[in-house]
């Protein structure tokens, strides 16, 4: 099972540290805790501000950072579309990486996802070429049930007919991935680049090191 944003686009980086870096580069000098608060805010509302059904990833993320810039710069609303396409360009560059060991992965293990998403999240996997890899998507958008809340792990095991202690959650969260995959009963491998201890029984610093990881 795998976390999607930080885990399958990127290695281990969220997000919100994924995106700072390009408003910066696109002239918006924002205090860091404003930056942050705005994010968050677009981020927890955007399935109530905006119809998402079918959306694909670059159309999802124009309506995020135009949100953030709504509330940070109005004036400047017009750069959701550059910060955007920057990000889904990185986005789409780490599949490409990512997706022949994925396809490896796919031929031993049944692969699900399970991510804290906006309800669209299969759309956005199909549109990439991505969702044929996975057996089940357990969106928190669609559920009604975010992570850590066991019940999100439970709900994707159920779907592929496999124990939780038969499950391996790989995520870049330790709040969010490793905490909830403990309370479901799973195994967990914790994506990052820095040492972290968080009761995992595997770090890595990408995805593509599962292969040679796992039995």
């Amino acid at each position: 099972m795998f976390d999607y944003g930080g885990t399958l686009d990127a290695d281990g980086t969220a997000w919100l540290e994924r995106f700072h870096p390009l408003y910066e580069e696109a002239g918006l000098k924002i205090p860091r805790a404003d930056f942050d608060r705005a994010f968050y805010d677009a981020d927890d509302h955007l399935p109530s501000r905006h119809p998402l059904q079918g959306l694909d990833l670059e159309q999802t993320l124009r309506l995020q950072v135009h949100d953030v810039l709504e509330a940070l710069a109005p004036e400047r609303t017009a750069l959701a579309e550059p910060i955007a396409a920057r990000f889904a360009a990185d986005s789409r560059r780490h599949f490409a990486r990512l997706r022949p060991a994925l396809a490896r992965l796919g031929e031993r293990y049944q692969l699900g996802v399970v991510s804290n998403f906006y309800g669209n999240l299969e759309s956005i996997l199909k549109a990439e070429g991505l969702l044929d890899l996975f057996a089940v998507v357990a969106d928190s958008g669609t559920l009604g049930m975010t992570k850590p809340e066991p019940g999100i792990f439970l709900h994707a095991a159920r779907a592929v007919n496999t124990p939780p202690g038969d499950c391996v959650m790989v995520g870049d969260s330790v709040k969010r991935d490793m905490a909830g995959a403990a309370a479901a009963g799973m195994k967990k491998a914790l994506v990052t680049s820095r040492p972290a201890s968080a009761g995992q029984d595997w770090t890595i610093r990408s995805v593509i090191e599962l292969e040679s990881m796992l039995p």
